[in-house]
C-alpha cells in the first residue's frame, strides 16, 4: 500500500460567512503528480496554504508525511518546495545568487549547497544565464528560475501553482519535461492548471475542487467515465433543415446536438460506431457534408459536466 503523503480530513475554513473549504477530503500518495483542479475561487489557494500551515482552519486536519502540520513543523517544511503562481525571486540577485539564497535557506553545508545549485541550474536549462538579473529575463526564463528557486533543495514533496502561466510553447514543453523528471527522481508532487492538456499529460491522479469540496476525483480515465458523454462528433453541414436536426437527436447514443452557422456537434453516451450511424443516416437521405471529425471526452468536457463550468474560462490571461 503507497504511503500517503499528505492527508487532509474534513478541512472546514471560513472567512466570515464565506465557506472557503466544505468539509474537505484529499489523500496524495507517494510518487504521484496529483492534479489539483477548479474555478477561480474553488478553494484550491486556500487549500494549499493550509498543507503549508500558513493559514489557521477552523475543523478538520491536514497530515504532511505523517505528521500533522503545524505553523512550526520545520522538519516537515523542509522537505517542501513551492513553485508559486506569482514569480517570487530578487531583483538585485543574479539568477545564480537567487537559487543559491532559497537553497541556503534549508540547505546549510557549503558544497553540498553548491552542488545543488548547479543541478538545480542545470534541470532548469539557465547555465548560459547564471550572471543574469531577473529583469533581464524574458517571461519563459524568468518562471524557470521560480521553479529552480523552488525545488533546488530537492523537496519530497513539490506545490507547483500554475508554474506556466504566459510562458511560451518552448519553455512550457521545457518545465513540464522538468516535472516529470522531478518526479521520476522521487518527487510527490501537487499541480495546479487551467490548461487541461498539460493535467492530462503529466497527472496520475486529479482532484476536481468546486465551492470547498472534492467533488470528484481519480485517475484521468475514471474521471472521463463518470460523464455521460462518450464521443463528439463534428460535421459542416450547410442547410440543414430543424426536423433533421430532430431526427439526428432520435438517433441511438444520441443525447445532444447543436448546429449553428453550418457546423453540426454531437454528443454520444457510449456506444462504439456512433459515427457509422450519423453517416448512415446523412447517405440514407443523400444530406451533403464536408469535413467530419470525432473526439473522446476532454478532462474539460468531464469539468463542464460534473461543475457546469467551461475550466478555460477562468484560465488566467497575462
Amino acid at each position: 500500500m503507497a504511503k500517503k503523503v499528505v492527508e487532509i480530513e474534513n478541512l472546514v475554513k471560513r472567512y466570515k460567512d464565506l465557506i472557503a473549504l466544505d468539509h474537505l477530503n484529499l489523500a496524495i500518495e507517494e510518487g504521484e503528480v496529483f492534479g489539483l483542479l477548479g474555478p477561480n475561487g474553488s478553494g484550491k489557494t486556500t487549500a494549499i496554504n493550509c498543507i503549508l500551515a500558513l493559514l489557521h482552519f477552523d475543523k478538520g486536519s491536514v497530515k504532511v508525511f505523517g505528521e500533522e502540520m503545524q505553523p512550526d513543523s520545520y522538519g516537515s517544511k523542509r522537505q517542501i518546495g513551492v513553485v508559486l503562481q506569482n514569480v517570487a525571486v530578487f531583483e538585485e540577485l543574479t539568477v545564480q545568487e537567487n537559487i543559491d539564497y532559497f537553497c541556503g535557506l534549508y540547505v546549510q553545508e557549503k558544497q553540498v549547497r553548491k552542488q545543488y545549485v548547479e543541478e538545480a541550474i542545470e534541470f532548469s536549462g539557465l547555465e548560459n544565464f547564471r550572471k543574469f538579473y531577473p529583469k533581464k529575463l524574458s517571461g519563459g526564463l524568468l518562471r524557470r528560475l521560480n521553479i529552480a528557486c523552488g525545488i533546488a533543495h530537492k523537496p519530497k514533496l513539490i506545490i507547483m501553482d500554475e508554474p506556466t502561466v504566459a510562458v511560451d510553447p518552448q519553455s512550457r514543453n521545457r518545465i513540464l519535461e522538468g516535472i516529470q523528471k522531478l518526479n521520476r527522481d522521487g518527487a510527490t508532487i501537487i499541480y495546479t492548471s487551467h490548461y487541461m492538456e498539460e493535467v492530462e499529460q503529466i497527472c496520475s491522479r486529479i482532484a476536481i475542487l468546486d465551492k470547498g469540496r472534492c467533488v470528484a476525483s481519480g485517475t484521468k480515465e475514471e474521471l472521463k467515465s463518470m460523464i455521460k458523454m462518450g464521443e463528439k462528433i463534428h460535421m459542416e453541414a450547410e442547410g440543414l433543415a430543424p426536423y433533421q436536426i430532430a431526427e439526428i437527436k432520435e438517433l441511438r447514443h444520441v443525447y445532444q446536438v447543436d448546429y449553428r452557422d453550418g457546423m453540426l456537434e454531437i454528443r454520444c453516451s457510449g456506444g462504439k460506431h456512433n459515427l457509422v450511424h450519423i453517416l448512415e443516416y446523412f447517405g440514407s437521405r443523400e444530406i451533403g457534408f464536408g469535413r467530419v471529425y470525432s473526439e473522446l471526452p476532454t478532462l474539460n468536457d468531464v469539468f463542464l459536466e460534473i461543475t457546469g463550468k467551461d475550466l478555460r474560462d477562468h484560465a488566467e490571461v497575462k
